[in-house]
């Protein structure tokens, strides 16, 4: 069986052993490496070739965000789950342009913790159920893009993708998504494909702001 491999990045080492204890009994995962620093994490990674980083903001050397530019670029197959305390929009958005695939509190659930590795392993993106919906209009908000034009959703998408263009920007995953309409994950994403290709679009924030123009969901 394939186990996802993690490295934990985080100065505190009851943080790292925090994190542990939480991955107990999950045989399907295993700890390959560790982490105080920066430094340390660049002079590790390459021999133990890990899954994920779960990535701390706040390092003695570098900052977590910039680790994660670095390392988007020279360990493309590294995925980085930022688990940190800092929750301000700023911190998220920034980590979330920097690569990240994920953002965390530490205060997290231990099955919140589990299912965004599983998540991020399988090539998906996540966010906190408790930071989702206000980052998607934070950077809404924020985004110097052109404005997406009105358009009459019901002549180009289906009513079930309308759906799902409304939860997307909710705040949803894929998988709060799929319980809610009671679908598999990988129709969520089919209908999520659909959606991107009708319209012309190139990721999540841009749904997110096709729906808030046309009234599929409000701000």
């Amino acid at each position: 069986m394939e186990k996802i491999r993690l490295f934990l990045v985080d100065d505190h080492q009851l943080v790292r052993d925090g994190v542990k204890a939480l991955l107990t009994g999950i045989t399907d995962m295993e700890i390959v490496g560790e982490a105080n620093t920066g430094k340390e994490l660049l002079e590790k990674i390459d021999r133990v070739d890990p899954d994920i980083i779960l990535m701390d903001i706040s390092l003695p050397d570098y900052s977590g965000i910039d680790l994660t530019r670095m390392l988007t670029k020279t360990n493309p197959h590294a995925k980085i789950l930022v688990l940190s305390m800092y929750t301000s929009e700023d911190f998220i958005i920034n980590a979330l342009k920097a690569g990240a695939r994920g953002y965390l509190p530490k205060n997290t659930s231990r099955h919140e913790l589990l299912d965004a590795i599983y998540t991020i392993f399988t090539g998906q993106e996540f966010l906190a159920s408790s930071a989702s919906h206000t980052l998607m209009k934070s950077i809404i908000r924020q985004s110097s893009e052109k404005e997406t034009e009105v358009r009459d959703l019901h002549l180009l998408l289906s009513e079930r993708e309308i759906e799902v263009l409304k939860l997307y920007s909710d705040g949803m995953n894929n998988k709060e998504i799929g319980e809610r309409l009671n679908i598999s994950i990988r129709t969520v994403e089919s209908h999520k494909n659909h959606i991107v290709r009708k319209l012309g679009l190139k990721s999540t924030v841009d749904m997110v702001k096709v729906a808030i123009r046309n009234k599929i969901t409000e701000l």
